[in-house]
Parts: structure tokens; sequence; C-alpha cells
């Protein structure tokens, strides 16, 4: 089977109280925890992640980029399977498994992508945690199973999530049509702030 490039995203849930409580217990850091994949369920982009190939490659990745403080991920999903340094906003601490949960502590960096993902979090937006990797898929009757060829990259923050309950947002959000137009409009200021120095 041909491996290719997997993106999967899950929402990531974290309130604006704990952003403020993080940043002042912290020493100016945000660090934020929460869902960083989910085994055994099926995702929106119709995958299915067996909980196995997900152990195997957690147990790696903290050990080969965690451990040594190099678990970059970037904002927005890049085409490409090696993390662009340029785009870094982000860097995992640590991963634990909680059931089918694979939840991490992701502090977010002092980087010019980092500071625009401070942000988006401070402003109240939604955002999701994506896992990237390499692997091939079989097709199932309950979904695209990933194969055990795997190999996770990374995880990076996006708008657009794939696996259900891997959004970072607000606690007890509303999500009418009106507040989802103000949201974008936050999104703007956040960065146009960044980009002046206001």
């Amino acid at each position: 089977m041909e491996r290719t490039l997997l993106v999967d995203t899950i929402p990531f849930d974290v309130s604006r109280e704990k952003i403020n409580e993080s940043i002042s217990n912290n020493g100016g850091r945000l660090v934020v925890s929460g869902v960083l994949q989910r085994a055994e369920s099926k995702n929106q982009n119709g995958r299915v992640y067996p909980k196995e190939v997900l152990v195997r490659e957690a147990k790696k990745y903290a050990q080969e980029f965690i451990k040594e403080r190099r678990a970059m991920g970037e904002l927005d999903h890049p085409d490409s399977s090696v993390v662009n340094l340029q785009n870094v906003s982000h860097n995992i601490l640590e991963m634990s498994w909680k059931g089918n949960d694979l939840v991490g502590t992701v502090e977010v960096l002092s980087t010019p992508a980092g500071n625009i993902l401070r942000e988006l979090f401070k402003s109240g937006i939604k955002l999701g945690i994506s896992s990237r990797g390499l692997g091939s898929i079989k097709n199932e009757v309950q979904g695209d199973e990933v194969q055990d060829d795997f190999e996770l990259i990374g995880f990076d923050f996006v708008s657009n999530p794939s696996t259900h309950g891997a959004f970072l947002r607000p606690v007890n959000e509303s999500v009418d049509k009106s507040q989802k137009l103000n949201k974008w409009a936050g999104v703007e200021k956040a960065i146009r702030n960044i980009l002046t120095g206001e």
C-alpha cells in the first residue's frame, strides 16, 4: 500500500479563565492541555486509528521528540511531512492516555506564529489540534482504518477539526451564526494587532 500524508484534527477545549490563569502561573508563558488524538473512533475524515498503532507512535514520539524538547508543531497544516521552523507555534511538553484519548500538555511559544496562536486563544477563538503523519489506510465497513505503517510526525493547530471533541475553545460557548461571524472578526483583529504591534 502507498503511504501518504494523513492529517486528522480534534477539538481542544480550554476556557479563557484557564488561559489567563496559565499565563499568570507560568511566568507569562501559555501552557494548555487537552485531547490530541482519539483511538478506535471514526473521525470526520472517515478514518479510524487503532489504539495499538497510536500507543506505539505516541511512545516513540515522546522518546524521540518530547524528551528532547523538540516536539514542535505549526499553526495550520503544511503540505509537507517536515516541520518548518519558520511556522512553529508550540511545543508538546507531555502526553498520556485517558481511555482511548491521547491527552497532552502544550506550550505556546513566543514565535511569530505562536504569538498569533496565543492571541487567537485569548480572543476565545475555537481551534482544533491536528495530528500529522505518514501512513496507508485500508477501507473497512466502519471507516478507513489507518494501517500499522503509520508514523506520527507531530501536531498542528488548525481552524477546522476532523476528530470530534478536539477544539481548543472556551467552555459553554454558543454556536449561533452571529457569534461565529464575530469570532472571525476577532481573528482578524488579533492578527492585525500582532502585525502592527498594538
